[in-house]
């Protein structure tokens, strides 16, 4: 499994042009995808950008959810709001389309930053505000999620 790397502050112009760095365009190379899938994210204010091989095995999991139960039709609805494809243009720019810009508020400071097979694009303000929980937080967090994760 190929995961990307670092957390880079950017810019994105008024059209929604996302220049993405070199070394982010490096690492999205290595992932045999042209196309990358761009969606809200679930609980955060911030949108996600998958490669498409990550993006079809997400879908896969989906697709087994019986749409004749309401939940499951809704949260399907709900999850693949906005989705839109992306692919990088001859300048080295993703263009992030104006709903999506629009949710995750973003202004002209970005940071985009790994998450695993899939990277997150963020408001500079609103990821500070995230990461700046205090380090007992962080521990307590850490404690909860991995205390208990067997390396089987």
């Amino acid at each position: 499994m190929k995961n990307f790397i670092g957390t880079y502050e950017c810019k994105i112009d008024d059209k929604g042009r996302l220049k993405v760095p070199s070394s982010l365009i490096k690492q999205m190379e290595n992932f045999d995808d042209k196309a990358f899938v761009v969606k809200r994210s679930v609980f955060q204010p911030c949108l996600e950008v998958y490669p498409m091989n990550a993006w079809d095995k997400l879908m896969g999991k989906i697709n087994k959810l019986n749409r004749f139960i309401k939940k499951n039709a809704d949260f399907i609805r709900m999850f693949t709001a906005g989705v839109k494809t992306v692919e990088l243009d001859n300048a080295g720019r993703l263009q992030i389309s104006k709903d999506l810009t629009n949710f995750a508020s973003l202004q002209k400071d970005i940071v985009i930053t790994s998450a695993g097979e899939l990277f997150e694009i963020w408001d500079k303000d609103a990821y500070e505000k995230v990461i700046s929980t205090n380090e007992t937080d962080f521990a307590s967090l850490a404690e909860d999620v991995m205390g208990s994760f067997d390396e089987e």
